[in-house]
């Protein structure tokens, strides 16, 4: 059950993915991952922006606004008895990476700078 509830999410998040190209979501946005309720009644929709975090909670808001568009789209392309109900989320991990990478660049930079004053 579990494989036919992934494989769902991934037609679900592949259907929005194509349907976000009819509409303006501000800027270049993307779906990173789908999470499908077992009973199949809610799907939750992560969305990251490439602009960073204000950018990524305004784009959720107008996908939230288009949310019968991408059910139509849905229900038109996969069949299933009952549509979820979509919950745009937004997806920081872009951002959180961005912080993890500075702090590891800042470490270097010190461990650089320890290893020149000992030579």
């Amino acid at each position: 059950m579990s494989q036919n509830i992934n494989r769902l999410a991934e037609d679900i998040k592949r259907e929005i993915s194509v349907s976000m190209r009819e509409i303006d979501a501000g800027g270049i946005v993307s779906v990173s991952r789908c999470e499908l309720s077992n009973d199949l009644s809610y799907c939750k929709i992560f969305v990251s922006s490439y602009e960073g975090g204000e950018k990524t909670i305004a784009a959720v808001e107008k996908l939230k606004n288009k949310a019968g568009l991408f059910k139509r789209n849905i229900n038109a392309r996969i069949k299933m008895r009952k549509i979820p109900e979509l919950i745009f989320l937004p997806d920081n991990s872009l951002d959180y990476y961005d912080k993890i990478n500075g702090i590891i660049n800042e470490i270097h930079e010190a461990e650089q700078g320890q290893s020149e004053m000992d030579v």
